[in-house]
This record gives structure tokens, sequence and C-alpha cells, in this order.
């Protein structure tokens, strides 16, 4: 029995956000279960119409499916891509007994898989325990293999690992500590999630593999110990379980085979690979110092593996044209962050003066929404592959509570989608002999880019506001750990692999950047970026002198002589909701302070202006381009606590209140200190904004106070553009 279904919202949506906990890069085309033998496997299909289909095997049902994560949106983007549940995990069912568990089943469940999904042959792409349960399919069913690519094989060859195959796993044991937790005793009576922190510590033996650690041990608790034992029994042939030897089933292979396995693996040996590659007759690739879980750990390198494997296969048939170097134009791809709106303002400034430096330069924008909706009022060219970013500002909405964004581990959940997002951009350079690339923000590019620097065949220009992740006080010593190793990491990144950025730009002045150390043992956060990083100033993108026109775009607002106006802006993405809702809440209370004031409230390219109550008194727009106009034209403005909008104002001499969003370390600190370095504005927390009278009265005193900043310069866009058309 087989039931599959177009992805619709329903409990299974529901359950799916509940286990991932987080926005997914791509979601899937077909969902559906199989029944095989009364266990029913859940499985999902990506990518429906491309070709060939590769299969996305079970790893050990310690973890789900989503251990692929960053593998799918890649994939999926060139070939049809099927994963599924391995029996024992994720929504899977989970019969009782080794024998449910053995190799012979979970190749007879990849079988019925296929036949659910109509898969004639697929690429069979396994990690650790799969290349068994691949071998198996291989040899029983060689018609539909098109080839097997197996990763770190754990796949009962007689190969010891050192350490691990010392202790008995079903036996009792005096102790559990180190590899005498893999036993099935410790696991049902003892200390099973210390054994999850302890085999997943040794998986990802590379340094800084916080998140990887992380979600695998979230998966790990999402079965039990009594599954976790039987699976393993059903493996390695104990409580009445049969387990087929391997090496005549690997003769038996007849695809074209491939191995990698890394000289690290503290799991399973890297001779293990190579003796499956010799038994298969397949090829074999080392990877200098990996670990057991090079999917997640090194997923760039990975998936360019997979798909080099899948076009040996089956051999694309685009045609491609080389291009003489002479010949070439003068070319530069520009990413700007889509967290918000500002870096758009401030890098079409910095475009246009790049252009006026160098006329024949065409820049090509990989970007998305909302950052998209500025580019195309400005007449820029966004790169068709734009279209298969996976959006970032949604993922922060997701993460997002009431005017609450922990960034930190936002970002850090956003693992998936960054990975997804630097494999297009990897695309793109690949295909696109572009001269410069420039960075404003586009985290992901940095950090694979350092981790994958044979990628870079081009001038790289990285631009940021700030530097340095810092905790937040509530976090604890856990927080302040992973945003101290998040930055030892860059450090390190920078100090060995110093040519891949050509250019560091800081936007804004040494004196803007925090005083805080990276962490423990870790320099100073300015003195280390001053050493590193090249001050463009802030930009704005606009003369605040050169502003003409506010009396009569006041007017068209209704702001008539002897009224004044409050500008009620969250910037470009949808975190702000709350914030909106709590003004207009005391938009009465303020108006019997200062009956003379008006509102317009700006909601953005992503918040919808109708989810907002109307009130008297209230204007209410959605998108404004260029909304520095509005702030020139505005009295007072209450916004969120993002810097570019708090810039503005602050260039522009208008008095505001800010509201930083809740556990936003950026906010919080790194734009605080700029804001207060010039003087400007009031901070306010949510807490009070959230009371409408205090809000009221902290709103009614602003609007008449003076005030005198320091000066923003206007020059930043031409340094910034200097700064980069060193590199052309």
């Amino acid at each position: 029995m087989t039931g599959a279904d177009r992805v619709r919202p329903g409990p299974w949506r529901e359950q799916t956000a509940r286990v991932g906990q987080v926005a997914r890069a791509r979601e899937p085309d077909v969902q559906g279960v199989v029944e095989r033998d009364g266990v029913r496997l859940a499985y999902e299909v990506f990518g429906e119409g491309h070709h060939p289909t590769v299969l996305l095997m079970p790893t050990w049902s310690i973890v789900s499916s989503r251990f692929w994560k960053a593998q799918v949106g890649h994939l999926a983007r060139w070939y049809r891509v099927v994963t599924f549940d391995g029996r024992g995990s994720g929504r899977s069912d989970r019969p009782a007994g080794a024998a449910a568990y053995t190799d012979g089943e979970y190749a007879a469940d990849a079988l019925a898989v296929l036949d659910a999904t109509a898969t004639d042959r697929a690429v069979l792409v396994s990690l650790s325990c799969g290349a068994a349960w691949s071998v198996h399919v291989a040899a029983s069913a060689p018609d539909r293999m098109l080839g097997l690519f197996a990763i770190a094989p754990s796949c009962g060859l007689p190969v010891r690992t050192p350490g691990r195959d010392l202790q008995p796993w079903n036996a009792r044991l005096d102790g559990h500590e180190g590899w005498a937790s893999y036993n099935k005793h410790v696991w049902l009576d003892g200390d099973y999630d210390g054994f999850l922190q302890f085999f997943f510590g040794q998986m990802f033996s590379e340094p800084h593999s916080t998140k990887q650690v992380e979600d695998c041990v979230g998966w790990g608790r999402e079965i039990s110990p009594a599954t976790l034992a039987d699976t393993t029994a059903g493996r390695l042939g104990c409580d009445g379980a049969v387990c087929e030897p391997l090496e005549p089933l690997c003769r038996l292979v007849r695809c074209l085979v491939t191995v990698v396995h890394g000289t690290g693996d503290r799991v399973r040996s890297p001779e293990v690979g190579e003796m499956l590659a010799e038994l298969t007759g397949g090829s074999l690739v080392l990877l200098d110092g990996a670990g057991h879980g090079p999917p997640a750990r090194d997923p760039v390198r990975i998936n360019h593996l997979i798909s080099e494997f899948v076009d040996r296969v089956c051999p694309p048939t685009e045609q491609a044209t080389w291009v003489r170097a002479a010949r070439r134009r003068r070319r530069a791809l520009y990413l700007s962050s889509p967290i918000g709106l500002g870096h758009a303002q401030r890098d079409t400034a910095i475009a246009t003066e790049l252009r006026l430096l160098q006329p024949d330069l065409e820049i090509d924008w990989l970007a998305q929404h909302p950052v998209t909706r500025v580019l195309a009022d400005r007449g820029e060219r966004i790169h068709p592959a734009s279209a298969e970013l996976a959006n970032e500002s949604g993922h922060m909405e997701h993460e997002s509570g009431e005017h609450d964004l922990h960034a930190f581990q936002a970002i850090r959940r956003m693992d998936e989608i960054l990975v997804n997002n630097f494999m297009v951009f990897a695309d793109v350079v690949r295909d696109g002999d572009y001269d410069l690339v420039v960075g404003d923000e586009a985290w992901e590019v940095d950090y694979f880019l350092h981790e994958n620097p044979e990628l870079k065949r081009f001038a790289f220009a990285w631009m940021t506001d700030f530097v340095g992740w810092l905790p937040m006080p509530e976090g604890g010593a856990r927080e302040a750990a992973l945003t101290a190793d998040l930055n030892a990491e860059m450090l390190e990144q920078r100090a060995r692999f110093r040519r891949v950025r050509d250019r560091s730009v800081f936007v804004g002045n040494p004196e803007d950047v925090v005083e805080d150390c990276f962490g423990p043992g870790l320099p100073s956060i300015r003195e280390w970026t001053e050493q590193n990083f090249d001050f463009s100033g802030y930009v704005t993108g606009f003369d605040p002198a050169a502003l003409t026109g506010t009396a009569r775009l006041r007017r068209g607002l209704g702001v008539g002589e002897g009224e004044a106006l409050c500008l009620v802006t969250v910037g470009g993405s949808g975190v702000g909701g709350s914030l909106l809702h709590r003004v207009l809440d005391a938009v009465p209370l303020v108006r019997r302070r200062v009956p003379e004031l008006r509102f317009v409230v700006v909601t953005g390219p992503r918040i919808d202006p109708r989810s907002l109550p109307r009130t008297p008194g209230v204007a209410v727009l959605g998108y404004v381009p260029d909304l520095y106009r509005h702030l020139a034209a505005c009295d007072l403005a209450v916004v969120q606590g993002g810097l570019t909008t708090c810039m503005e104002l602050t260039a522009l001499g208008r008095p505001f209140v800010y509201v930083p969003l809740r556990r936003h370390f950026e906010q919080t600190f790194h734009v605080r200190k700029r804001l207060d370095r010039y003087g400007a504005g009031r901070c306010l927390d949510y807490a009070q904004a959230a009371e409408p009278d205090a809000l009221a009265e902290v709103i009614a005193q602003e609007v008449t106070r003076s005030v005198a900043y320091r000066p923003v310069e206007t020059d930043g866009a031409a340094r910034a553009a200097a700064l980069l058309a060193d590199l052309l």
C-alpha cells in the first residue's frame, strides 16, 4: 500500500515543522508513505521532473533523512532527489525486535521506495551504515542501479577500528566512558544522552563542529534507546537477527562505484572505505582530516563530488561555450544581504559610484526578496539564478517571536539555507567569468570560500557593518562558548587564507567597532578589525543637504500647517509587526497629549498593510522606495533597532526612538555602540514600549526634543567604490 501527496498544509507539514524546527531550504514536491510488510516508510521527492534520480539512503536510525539537508537543495536543482526515513527513524515506523532491522530489510525498503516513487533506476548515495544497504540493493537488483556513491562506509567489513572494537556491544560493563558507552545496556539502563554526546563528538572530529553535533544529538533524542538497540542488534546479527556477510555481495556489484572516506574518521577507519572500493572495483577519494560526517561538516565538497559522480554516470547534454580572456567583458557579481533593506540602499549607491570609476563595468546582482524589489526599482540587472536562492528573510521571520529574534541562534539554524545559497553562488561564478565579487554580509560566501579556497577564481571583496558575534547575557556560558568558537573559526580562517578576501571593507569608522574581545584568549574586536579592514565611513546613499521636496511630501501625507508628523517603520523584514501594533495602541494616548501629531506607519515589503487595524490619525503605507525621503519629512520617528534606518535618521538630524529586538545581539550591542557615539536616538526597551501609556509618554517627550548629533559623512559610497575599483 502506498500513498503520496503534493505538499499542502496539514498534519504532515505541522509534524515536519516540529521535527525540523527550522525553515527548510527547499520544500518537497511530493511527500508520501509506502507500507512494506506492515512497516510504514515516509519518503519525500524533490526536483520532480529532473533526471536522473538520486536516492539519498538512510544512514542509521539514530538520525532521520534530515541529515541530508545540506545536499537536497543543491542536488534537486539538477536531479530528481528521493529521501526516506529508514525504519526506526524520523516519520517512519519503529518495529520491535532485531530481526526487523537487518541489512536485507533496509535494502528491501529502498526498493519499495523506488517503486512507490515510480523510479526505475537511481544513483544511490549513502553514509555510514547506508553503504551496506546500498550494496545489498546493487547485488540483488542490479537493474535498478545507476551507480553507488558511498561516504564513510560503516558496513560490517572485517576491518577493526582502534578503540571502538575493543568494547563489546551487548555485554554489561563496569563503566560507560568513551566507546564503552556504545553499549546496549548503557542505552537501555544508563546514560543514553551521554552516549549521544560522545558518539557525535567522535563523528565530527573536526574543530568548530558545534552545530553538527547539536543537530545530531537532537535527532538522536527523537528515537528511543530500545529502538536504537534493535537497529544495532539487527546490523550486528545479535538477538535473533541473521547478519549476511557483505564481502560476497560486494563482488557482485557491477555498477560504477565511488567511495569517499575521511582520514580523521574516528567511527570507522578509512581502511573500511579502501576495502569497499577494492571489493566493488570502485574508486576511492580520501578527505584528509575529515571525520565521519562529511555531508554535514564539508557539504560543499561532498555536493560537488556527488554531482561529479552523477554526471559521470549520466553525462549532461548542455553545451558550454568558452570565451577567450581578452574578449571577456568586465563584470562584477554583487551580493546584498536580504536581512532588511539597508544593505540594498547602500549597495546600489556604491554600485553607482563604482560605475563612475569603471564605466564599462557590467554588474549582475545575486539577490532575493526584499532586496530584489529595491534593485528592480533602480533598473539593476538581477541574475536569473536568484530565483534558486532560499529566502533568508523568511527564515528570520520563522525564528522570531513578539519583537524577539535571537539573531545569533537564528543564523546558526540557517545553515541549511546558507549551504543551498552558496551552492547557487558557486554555480553562478563557475560559469560567469566574473572579475570581481562583492559580498555585503553574504555570510555563506565568505565562510565557504574560506572552507573551500580552491573555488575562488575572482577578486573578492567582503563588506560588513559589524564584526564579532557576541553572546546575550541570558544565554549564559553555553552561548558565550558558541559565539567564541565561531569567532575563533573566523580568525583561524583569515589567518590561514588571507588570499580569499582581496579587500575587507568596514562600513563605518574604527570608533564604531565594539571594544569587546572575540572570546576568552582571543583578541580585541576593534584592534583586530583595525588591522584587517579598510574603512569606508558610513554609507547612507544620499546627501541630506541635497534633499528637496519634504514640504510637498508632508502635504501629500496629509500633514497640515501647525501639525507634526511621527513616522513609524520597522525596516524590510516582517519581524517588526508587533512593534507596529504597540505604537498603534498608543496613538490615541499620544494624541491626547499632542493633538497636532499625525502618524504614518510604513510596513515595508513583507508586512501586509491590511493586517494592521485602522486607527484615526494614522495613515498606513506598504513598501516605500527611498524611505529616507519620508524620514527627512518627519518630526519624529519610532523605529526598530536596525542600523540603516537609525543612521539615516542620524544623518538627517531627526529625533527618533529605537526599540531593539529582544535577544538581537547586533541591535543590542553593535548598533547601540555606534548610535551612542553619534549621540543619536533614544533607546527604549520593548517591555516599556509594550505599555501603551509609557510609550505614549516617550513619544510625546521626544517629538519636541532638539538634537545635535555627530555629523555623518556623505562620501561613504564613493570611498567604498574606490576600494572596490582597485580590484578591477
